[in-house]
């Protein structure tokens, strides 16, 4: 343990669970429903609304062997030429088995996908798939219909639910054992102000980071919250510096920030062409998939053009889908184009690299457990081993999937026994962490989008080094003059974890001197498998500093001696 915490009032009020949840996207609600059917009383907390989570903003689809000739082998073998050398095969393995029933239990929660005349689920294509392999919804909305059915699953099965709160940090026992968290619920929830609940198994599946850059396709809630915690709890976290940018998001402008439209993968997948300013098209001879190359080889030759022909932007041209095919298959898509003034039937969408999705978080096994006993993550938080240096399209879902069951299987096997939190450090002992002004998070996201963007190299990522110490250090400058300056609220306590998650990012992004899937370093340009094909874990210091620790091999270590 660390002893590092957020600076929060003390909880005020507590409840009593078995588990504690905390996220509802695939991989939340997932865990939560099947550990309340395994009979252990289950609470979910999420930051907004039950169906605000990353899960909901899904447009491709969910990646599974259910097409006829179609095998897992074939989806481990796509799964691991994307992960440039780095994914764990065991976890990849486990993903492609388990996935295809993992989907057909997903449908007989309620989850319908879009099917062909004959009545068989349709499938579409994605980057770096061989195979028609991606089962879809609403055309263009399949996190929108899993979203729906799971939400609706959980208020059947009468959850305890608590939304609008931002969990906070890892409480534990004396003997350093989850033992539940402490959260602050919003305007709206179930209760008001910091509180805690109090569970023997806390399972974090608080999605993505996102947030940490000026443009992304994540929502407002990506605030690397996890992570964040589970650093200060002293876990580990690995393979943090592989941020995939989505090739195709919708460019609104050099100066547009936040969350930004995706133009899902699938439409590639369907036909579409990626063109420069006079309509040639640049990934023929780049790749033999072409446009269905794997990400970070479309976002690099995207930059690439971008950076020769000196322009902000590429095109994806479809116009020769025709209108009735866009309205039937990307309903969605063509909504968000026409509602920025672009209308695909008739014109090439402009789009650019943004963030999209961490492929790495927070260390664990194939149980899902972590490097702190009790504590589980599951989803974007977490880093199985399955992404490697860059994550297959449409592998998220599935991965959220089948590592919840294994999660609530997990802990329906143990059930270890409820016990009650240490109590919080005296004011001699450690002190909390000092808390950013809100409006620092818009420095945070340019510095990160300056120095560890698509492009890197040492003297950016030196330079956005030494700028985010510069406001960690004057966080702690502004606590120790006037401690009244540091106001606790939710905009603090986001912020906060951003420079935390940005600064634990950056530190392994240093390190990493060479190019592979989604770390692109201009002055490493190639893959350096003697050297690197190997994980970088990270974890906090108590004086809060990043220690950065290679492995010695390809394979990740156990998260705990006796695995």
């Amino acid at each position: 343990m660390t002893g590092i915490r957020l600076t929060a009032p003390a909880p005020g009020w507590a409840i009593d669970a078995d588990v504690v949840v905390v996220g509802s996207g695939v991989a939340g609600l997932t865990t939560a429903l099947r550990c309340a059917a395994a009979g252990l009383d289950t609470v979910v907390v999420t930051k907004a609304r039950l169906d605000d989570g990353s899960t909901r903003w899904a447009q491709g689809g969910i990646a599974a062997a259910l097409g006829e000739g179609d095998t897992p082998e074939q989806h481990l073998d796509d799964t691991l030429v994307a992960g440039a050398g780095l994914c764990d095969e065991e976890a990849v393995r486990t993903l492609v088995t388990e996935g295809p029933d993992a989907v057909r239990r997903l449908i007989t929660t309620g989850a319908t996908f879009d099917t062909t005349d004959s009545g068989d689920i349709a499938l579409t294509r994605e980057g770096g798939h061989h195979r028609r392999r991606i089962a879809h919804a609403g055309g263009d909305a399949t996190g929108a219909e899993i979203s729906r059915a799971l939400v609706e699953a959980v208020r059947e099965a009468a959850l305890h639910t608590i939304e609008n709160a931002l969990v906070l940090d890892l409480l534990t026992d004396a003997e350093g054992r989850t033992a539940g968290v402490s959260l602050h619920v919003m305007g709206e929830g179930q209760h008001d102000g910091v509180g805690a609940v109090r569970a023997p198994s806390v399972v974090l599946a608080t999605g993505g980071m996102g947030q940490v850059f000026s443009a992304t396709t994540n929502p407002s809630v990506s605030t690397g919250d996890g992570v964040a915690l589970a650093l200060r709890a002293g876990a580990e976290v690995s393979d943090l510096e592989f941020v995939q940018f989505h090739p195709t998001v919708l460019f609104l402008g050099a100066d547009s920030e936040g969350q930004q439209p995706l133009v899902s993968e699938a439409v590639r997948g369907e036909g579409a062409h990626l063109v420069d300013a006079t309509g040639t098209r640049f990934m023929l001879g780049q790749h033999e998939l072409a446009e269905l190359a794997p990400r970070d080889i479309v976002a690099k030759a995207i930059t690439r053009q971008m950076h020769e022909h000196g322009t902000e932007h590429m095109y994806l041209d479809a116009r020769h889908f025709g209108a009735p095919m866009w309205e039937q298959r990307f309903p969605t898509i063509l909504a968000a184009c026409r509602a920025h003034g672009i209308d695909p039937v008739t014109e090439p969408i402009p789009v650019a690299p943004a963030a999209h999705y961490a492929s790495g978080g927070i260390r664990t096994d194939l149980r899902g457990r972590t490097t702190v006993p009790g504590l589980y993550a599951c989803g974007e938080v977490a880093c199985t081993g399955v992404h490697g240096a860059n994550r297959l399209a449409s592998n998220s879902l599935l991965e959220g999937l089948v590592f919840a069951e294994r999660i609530a299987a997990d802990i329906a096997g143990t059930r270890p026994p409820r016990t009650e939190p240490a109590e919080a450090a005296s004011e001699g002992g450690d002190a909390p962490v000092p808390l950013l002004a809100p409006e620092t998070r818009t420095a945070i996201q340019r510095i990160m989008t300056r120095g560890a963007g698509v492009l890197r190299s040492a003297a950016s990522l030196a330079a956005a080094a030494e700028e985010l110490e510069a406001l960690h250090r004057t966080a702690a400058d502004v606590d120790a003059a006037d401690p009244k300056d540091a106001v606790p609220g939710v905009d603090a306590w986001e912020v906060t974890n951003l420079l935390l998650v940005s600064r634990v990012l950056v530190a392994a992004a240093r390190e990493r001197e060479e190019t592979r899937g989604c770390h692109w370093r201009e002055d490493r340009p190639d893959r350096d498998d003697a050297h690197w094909r190997r994980h970088l874990v990270v974890r906090i210091a108590p004086d809060r500093t990043p220690v950065v620790h290679r492995t010695e091999t390809a394979a990740f270590p156990p998260v705990r001696p006796a695995d």
